[in-house]
């Protein structure tokens, strides 16, 4: 017996959406957090430098990430219309 299985389209499958949109918020926060460590180890003596170029590079990654989730869901960037316009 063949099971009839409604295929929803890439396009809709808003599980998958969100599936790959935490799996790349998560990367990106945790690598661009350890660019940031990285780089404030060789770059600042100071632990508050230190710790401000981590959040700058997690605040990176959660930005990049959301760009493209919404690029993902909504087709374009949230924020900006196609004419560049709010």
């Amino acid at each position: 017996m063949a099971e009839n299985k409604r295929l929803v389209p890439e396009k809709y499958d808003i599980n998958a959406k969100w599936d790959a949109c935490l799996d790349l918020a998560v990367r990106r926060f945790v690598y661009s957090s350890f660019a940031g460590a990285v780089s404030g180890l060789l770059l600042f003596k100071s632990p508050v430098t230190r710790w401000a170029s981590v959040a700058f590079g997690a605040g990176i990654g959660i930005g990049s990430a959301y760009t493209d989730c919404s690029r993902s869901f909504y087709g374009y960037d949230a924020h900006v219309s196609q004419d560049g316009k709010q």
